[in-house]
This record gives structure tokens, C-alpha cells and sequence, in this order.
């Protein structure tokens, strides 16, 4: 009876043990890493001074627009370099839960149809967590006011004291700091500002589709008509293209992303405008114009010069701010000077494969512009290089720091945050896959599952004879694997000789499957007055 007792008791803990939930799997050999979004990915709330309530303003899809107007709309100070919100009794902050992951996981936490939209970090944190990472324990977030400067004292200030707390919290482990677009600016000048915290708490930055050298095409054609985050129906729901060009004609951070000056650019970014002209008998005809960088900001003065915004009965005239461009061009020189700081490994990956605007174009041959004023109201044309559709690859690729390694990634400058490759490079950075034959830059894994020699010597005949087998498997996941059932293995046939020495391989590659593909070597040679 009492074996049985015993047993009904096991089968129970058994049941019990499938019904729990099972614990997450958390590595404490793991380094801390901070993850820092790029421009939009945080959420922001409005905080009233007068109750102290904080309300989600960014992003949500309830009342989007009319709150975004209300709340984020803004003027910049050049005395301290800020972004202010026109309303006097609203502050912009950042929501810090779960260790200020909750701002930069899923922007509109309350989003059901259409959350991939809206989603910034959340397969990242997901993925991450797997591999075992454990948040506020060695995973963190930073979210910021993407309307603010990169170089702001106040953000500065946060970041200094989000690392000291990482550092306390991890029991003094250096951290990695995981950037993606615009937030790779931002710890950028950190780092020029700040080099001294950054030696003493961070032990390497992997920066994603980082916008080094400005992302001309997408800047300026967002000064000139906005920008939309949200595409298909739900764009009916959320923050009209209007709004966020009035929003951005006052961010210091857009102005940051504005083409590098100082940079020689091999496909040299322009602003195109085929003008109207008139001869002497009134008579109408199309030029182009091409403007450079420099020259296209005569171009933003003119077409915004009368550009403004209605709120609360009161017109306030948003103009192309040239006080927020000096500011700009300021940020520009601290970042073009940045330097590494001492032990502090930079790892770079970038997107590729997608046409990316470059220089943009307004009017054609048939309808040209006749007015300047004109081009907030027209669609742009672009020419395309390419990048990540956002980033130009060659504006990503020059960090100008001394970087461990570059990869490029086949994907969108949002999208590549879900890509299953960035996750494998990434978890190979930070030494999260213990797999020492994984490769990045070709991404995959070469693992080696055979290896044998047999050496025979025939006295009589005076020779000696080696052959070989090794075996490989290499290992890329390829989720868009096809079919192979039907394809037959490659087999190819190697023979060399020297001097009465001989060697012949056989190798066999054998069709992919389930995410491997297995190679065989096999392999002999035979030589000639051996001892």
C-alpha cells in the first residue's frame, strides 16, 4: 500500500510540475545592457503642473492628434538649448518602469489591432530575455524626449545616472549599451561630453542603423512636409502628417540629422527644384536647379517663411528655425570629434537592400514649381541610394570610430530590430551564445561534428598512406528555407600531385535542412619513400 502511496504521490508532483508555470531561464554570468531607442521610440507623458497628473501623450491612438497639439506641439529656447511645450503648465517626461523598459517596449501598451506598429524594442526585450537576460537585473531601458537635442545637459545628466545606478544594480559590471537610429547620436555625444563616465561604466556600444552622417533625403523631406509613423487604415486614427511637420519645424534633433557638412559624401545629397522661368515674351519654361546642403537652407527660409500655427486663437509664426541649425551645426562638430573612450569596444550594424532617399526632388518638366511657397503642399520624387530605406548605408557605415567590426543586415531601418540575424550577431557580441565558431559577418555557424585520421606504412612497397574524414555542420536558421526534399546532394571530387606524391578528397554537401547543412570531407593521399 505504501508503494503505491508513493507512486500516487509522484504522479501527482508530476501533474503539478506540468500545470506551473515554468520559471524563466536567467543567466547571472551576463553582463548588463542598456538599450537607448532612436527619434520617436520612447514614450512620452504630459505631466500637469498644477494636479501633477501624467497623461500618455506619445503614443496613443485615442484623441492622437488633437493631445499631440495640445501637448507636444513646442518652441525651442536658445538660451538653453531646450524644447518647451507651448503649453506653460505641461512637461514632457518619461515613464521609468520596469527599469525604464516600459517606455521603449510597446508604445501604446494599450494597442490591440495593428500593435505591431507601435511596437519599438518589444521583440529585442523578448529575444533577450531568452537568452538570460533578467530586467532590472542585467537588462535596461532609456527613453528620452526625441524633440530635444542629442547633446541636452538634462538628458546627459539622466543617462550619467541610469549608468551609475546599471553599474550598482549589476554589482559592478560594465554595461553594453545597444543604440538604434538617433539614439546612436545621442550616446555618441555622451560619449564626447562625457568620457569619463563612460570609461568608468561601459564596457562596449553596439549601435544599430545609426544615422553618423545625417539622413538627408528623410530630413528633408520632413522639414518641408512632416513625416508619418503609421501606415494603412490606422493612419486615420493617429497623429496627421500637418502635425508633425509643425512639431518638427521646432526639434533640434531633426535639425541634427540634417546632412554632415564636413563630410565628402560620394553621392552627394541635394535639394532639386524644377523652377518655372519666364522669358522675355512671357513664355514659361522648366530648369532644374540642384541645391547643395548648404545651399538648400535659403530654400527651407523661403518656403517656410510664412508658415505658422494656430493654438488656443493665438498664431504663432514656425518658420525654418536658423537658431535651432546653429545649435545644430554645433552637436555636428561634437560629433564628428567624438573619440572612443579608453577600453571601450563599438561594434556597428547597419541595414542594407532598401532604395533610401537621398537627394529629393520637387516639381517636373510638366509641372514645375512657380512658387516656393509651394513645396510644403508638394510630393517629393527622390533619388534613391542605398541603406535601410531611412539611413543611407554610406551615412551608417561612417561612425569615424575605431570599431571591432561593421555588419550590414538586409532590412528596414525599423524592421531590423526583429530580424532573427541581428539577434544572433548581437547575442555573439555580448558573449550571451558561448558558441566560439559562430562567424557575424557571414552569419553562421561552423560546427565541426567529426574529425578522423588513420596512417597506414607498407614496408614492402615503401609507402605511406593517410586518409581522412571530417564532417561539418553549419548551422544558419534560415526561416525562408524551401522545400529540398527532391534535391540531391553535391558531390565534387579534389586530386593533387607532387613528385610521385598523390592526394585525392571527395566532398559531399549535402542539401540544407531544418536550419543545417551537413558537409562530409573524405580524403587520402598516398606518398613515396616513406621511411
Amino acid at each position: 500500500m505504501a508503494v503505491l502511496l508513493e507512486d500516487i504521490v509522484k504522479a501527482v508532483e508530476a501533474w503539478l510540475k506540468i500545470l506551473k508555470e515554468p520559471e524563466p531561464y536567467v543567466d547571472p554570468n551576463l553582463d548588463p545592457v542598456l538599450l537607448v531607442p532612436g527619434i520617436a521610440g520612447s514614450i512620452l507623458n504630459a505631466k500637469d503642473a498644477e494636479t501633477g497628473k501624467e497623461e500618455r501623450v506619445w503614443v496613443r491612438i485615442w484623441e492622437a492628434d488633437r493631445e499631440f497639439r495640445a501637448k507636444l506641439w513646442c518652441k525651442f529656447d536658445p538660451d538653453s538649448g531646450k524644447t518647451v511645450s507651448l503649453d506653460p503648465n505641461i512637461s514632457i517626461v518619461v515613464p521609468e518602469e520596469r527599469d525604464g523598459l516600459y517606455a521603449i517596449d510597446c508604445l501604446d501598451p494599450d494597442m490591440v489591432i495593428g500593435r505591431d506598429n507601435v511596437c519599438y524594442f518589444h521583440e529585442m526585450i523578448t529575444e533577450m530575455t531568452s537568452w538570460g537576460y533578467q530586467e532590472g537585473k542585467t537588462l535596461f531601458g532609456f527613453g528620452y524626449d526625441f524633440r530635444q537635442t542629442n547633446r541636452l545637459k538634462e538628458t546627459m545628466d539622466r543617462l550619467a545616472a541610469k549608468l551609475e545606478a546599471i553599474y550598482t544594480a549589476s554589482g559592478g559590471k560594465k554595461i553594453t549599451v545597444i543604440t538604434h537610429s538617433m539614439g546612436g547620436l545621442l550616446v555618441k555625444c555622451f560619449m564626447s561630453l562625457h568620457s569619463d563616465v563612460c570609461e568608468k561604466y561601459i564596457k562596449s556600444w553596439i549601435a544599430i542603423a545609426a544615422p553618423f552622417q545625417g539622413a538627408p533625403g528623410y530630413v528633408t523631406s520632413t522639414l518641408l512636409n512632416g513625416m508619418s509613423f503609421v501606415d494603412g487604415w490606422e493612419a486615420y486614427f493617429f497623429v496627421s502628417k500637418w502635425s508633425f511637420h509643425q512639431l518638427v519645424i521646432e526639434c533640434p534633433s531633426i535639425y541634427e540629422l540634417m546632412a554632415c557638412l564636413d563630410y565628402e559624401w560620394e553621392h552627394a545629397p541635394l535639394l532639386q527644384i524644377w523652377k518655372e522661368i519666364q522669358d522675355s515674351n512671357g513664355n514659361s519654361t522648366a530648369i532644374l536647379e540642384s541645391f547643395t546642403p548648404v545651399e538648400a537652407v535659403s530654400i527651407f527660409t523661403q518656403a517656410l517663411s510664412f508658415n505658422e500655427l494656430s493654438i488656443g486663437g493665438i498664431d504663432i509664426p514656425l518658420p525654418f528655425n536658423k537658431e535651432i541649425l546653429q545649435w545644430a551645426n554645433k552637436t555636428r562638430e561634437i560629433l564628428s570629434s567624438t573619440k572612443l573612450p579608453p577600453n571601450v569596444k563599438f561594434y556597428n550594424v547597419y541595414g542594407t537592400g532598401r532604395d533610401t532617399p537621398q537627394s529629393v526632388c520637387y516639381g517636373s518638366v510638366d509641372s514645375p514649381i512657380s512658387d516656393l511657397q509651394e513645396l510644403p503642399l508638394c510630393s517629393a520624387t527622390y533619388v534613391n541610394v542605398e541603406g535601410d530605406g531611412t539611413v543611407p548605408l554610406e551615412s551608417a557605415k561612417a561612425d569615424g570610430l575605431d570599431a571591432e567590426a561593421r555588419v550590414g543586415i538586409p532590412g528596414e531601418h525599423r524592421g531590423i530590430l526583429c530580424d532573427k540575424h541581428l539577434f544572433r550577431i548581437v547575442k555573439h557580441w555580448l558573449r550571451a551564445d558561448h558558441d566560439p565558431f559562430y562567424n557575424p559577418v557571414n552569419d553562421y555557424v561552423i560546427l565541426p561534428t567529426l574529425f578522423e585520421v588513420e596512417r597506414h606504412h607498407d614496408n614492402g612497397k615503401g609507402i605511406d598512406v593517410i586518409s581522412l574524414k571530417e564532417e561539418w555542420e553549419l548551422v544558419s536558421k534560415d526561416d525562408q528555407e524551401e522545400n529540398k526534399n527532391d534535391i540531391q546532394p553535391m558531390i565534387g571530387s579534389i586530386s593533387a600531385s607532387c613528385e610521385g606524391d598523390e592526394a585525392r578528397a571527395t566532398l559531399i554537401v549535402h542539401p540544407q535542412s531544418n536550419g543545417k547543412q551537413h558537409i562530409e570531407l573524405n580524403a587520402m593521399s598516398v606518398t613515396a619513400g616513406g621511411a
